[in-house]
């Protein structure tokens, strides 16, 4: 016998060796040996579905701790999951809590943890101490509480479940945390590639809602007692050599106080501009109008569309020693080495404007304004490449003709306009399909949109699918499609003339400009993205358009059914 203790991989190779087996090379082919050995069932926990009842009646901490799983009852024996057939001490404290037969089946560890953050939720181990605890009472709703809510939020408890979802949310590279309350559930949602995903939590989790939140507001230098006004602060935390800024934003819903974390990563690297994916003729268009000595560069596109990363990008591109560059953020999301950066502070009355005001007796070449959000800003900007500097900024509009009407709209006279805006780059992010699970549609709606977008006859259409690499979302990791457009001598007399964006987008075209929607088939195309993404974050904009997304969209409907 081996004794009390985890058997490891080497020690049954070595078994398997002495007893003129194969030995095991993987832990799958090590549990199975063992299974065989020891006539001990052995299950992948492929397609599996624990039963709940059996899963309430241990202890989560304890399956938690041992990592068992159990799977089901069948005539008085519950089967429970385990990796560690030799480590019997969880087995022997889940039979004497609850005085059932338990019979051990072999399954791999990392299948176990899967299944256990699956059905028993994030922090499931930490909830259920808190059940048991009476070391502090949750804070009603109602306001009319005497509970010391500081001291609920610094418990120990709590403590550990928010740092295990803001781990979790890291680890799953989420880019913001939902925190929602509603009448008999608090829902956590992460988002990830740009949808929001539902995260499995204990059912329990409502009653300690208030104190959880309260925590959030502790880490974020908040006012815990004010629940009836909205907050915004920001979380700071070193997770494996790498750092995380967190933007927190707290506000009062029907149900108690809604929490929205968004998490920047300090460390990431970026990108040069030949990794960005853009088609040639946009790489080669960016990179003529960064040797320009002066002019305003637009990125437009929605919230959480990339436009901060590809700025990011072009200023490290032309980043040496013989240029001054100045950007002025809110919020500064990436440190960039040899830069200076600014950090807006409303509080404080350092506005966009003010401190583009104070950049100019900087002496910069280049400047870097976050964005673009009132009149003040985009009249100062104008006038900044006006008198001799390359100014990039962001703007929210729809496409990049857009972005000219919009200056228009927001008070920038068409003259300044004209003169100062050299070029504009619409983006969206689009998810990527898995390559683990991607599979050829075959259908015959697909085969006639390959044909309207002018695919060659060969060309194969992907669709999602979904597998456990990819969350069973069929996606993983996101990439930009671009819209570029040259403020051209047409353009520039259309803006003049108070032109439509319409009109200006149809000049456009015929310069060359590509639409969003157009890149977006070049990568349905390669077998990047499929259809449904490009629909997704593009809308038709001509007659053509229109029939492609029609096309799209049954493709869609027909995976949907």
């Amino acid at each position: 016998m081996v004794g009390d203790r985890q058997l490891s991989a080497d020690d049954a190779r070595t078994l398997a060796s002495l007893r003129d087996d194969a030995a095991p090379t993987s832990e799958s082919e090590v549990l199975k040996w063992l299974a065989r050995e020891y006539e001990v069932p052995f299950n992948a926990l492929d397609d599996i579905d624990p039963e709940k009842q059996v899963l309430g009646l241990f202890p989560a901490r304890i399956l938690l701790r041992e990592e068992l799983l159990p799977l089901r009852r069948d005539n008085g024996t519950v089967e429970v999951a385990t990796s560690r057939l030799f480590a019997t001490q969880g087995l022997d404290a889940l039979k004497s809590l609850t005085g059932l037969h338990l019979q051990p089946v072999l399954a791999p560890r990392e299948a176990i943890l899967r299944e256990m953050k699956k059905r028993l939720g994030v922090g499931a181990d930490t909830i259920d101490t808190l059940g048991e605890e009476e070391s502090f009472q949750v804070v009603d709703e109602d306001g009319s509480e005497d509970t010391n809510l500081d001291t609920a939020a610094e418990d120990a408890s709590i403590i550990r479940f928010v740092n295990q979802v803001l781990r979790d949310a890291i680890d799953l590279r989420a880019s913001d945390i939902h925190l929602e309350p509603f009448e008999d559930e608090m829902r956590i949602r992460y988002r990830i590639d740009g949808v929001l995903q539902d995260v499995p939590v204990p059912a329990q989790i409502k009653r300690f809602q208030p104190a959880i939140v309260s925590r959030v507001k502790i880490l974020s230098h908040l006012n815990i007692a004010e629940k009836r006004l909205p907050q915004d602060g920001r979380i700071k935390i070193r997770l494996d050599a790498a750092e995380v800024d967190i933007r927190v934003s707290v506000i009062p819903m029907l149900h108690g106080e809604a929490v929205v974390m968004r998490l920047l990563r300090q460390n990431s690297a970026l990108r040069g501009m030949g990794q960005m994916g853009m088609d040639d003729r946009e790489l080669v268009s960016f990179r003529r109008v960064l040797g320009l000595p002066h002019g305003i560069i637009l990125v437009t596109g929605p919230t959480g569309s990339g436009k901060t990363s590809t700025l990011y990008t072009a200023l490290g591109e032309i980043n040496d020693s013989v240029r001054k560059i100045i950007t002025i953020e809110d919020p500064i999301e990436y440190q960039l080495k040899g830069i200076n950066q600014i950090q807006v502070s409303e509080k404080s009355g350092l506005t966009f404007a003010r401190g583009l005001r104070a950049i100019l007796r900087h002496d910069p070449d280049v400047l870097l304004i976050g964005e673009i959000r009132d009149a003040e800003t985009a009249t100062i900007a104008v006038q900044a490449s006006l008198t001799g500097h390359l100014v990039f900024s962001t703007l929210h509009t729809n496409d990049a003709p857009g972005a000219l009407t919009r200056l228009v709209d927001m008070g920038v006279e068409p003259y300044l306009v004209a003169s100062s805006l050299e070029a504009v780059l619409a983006q969206r992010l689009v998810r990527v399909l898995c390559p683990h699970c991607k599979q050829v549609d075959v259908s015959p709606t697909a085969r006639t949109l390959a044909s309207d977008l002018g695919f060659p006859s060969d060309t194969s259409i992907y669709r999602s699918v979904g597998c456990r690499e990819c969350r069973n979302t069929g996606y993983h990791g996101r990439r930009g499609i671009f819209e570029w457009m040259d403020t051209t001598p047409e353009i520039r007399r259309l803006i003049l003339k108070n032109s439509s964006s319409g009109e200006i987008r149809d000049a456009a075209r015929r310069g060359g400009m590509r639409m969003l929607a157009d890149d977006g088939w070049r990568l349905v195309r390669l077998g990047v993205t499929t259809p449904e993404e490009v629909l997704r974050v593009t809308k038709a904009q001509t007659d053509g358009e229109e029939k492609k997304a029609n096309n799209a969209a049954e493709i869609v409907a027909t995976a949907a059914g």
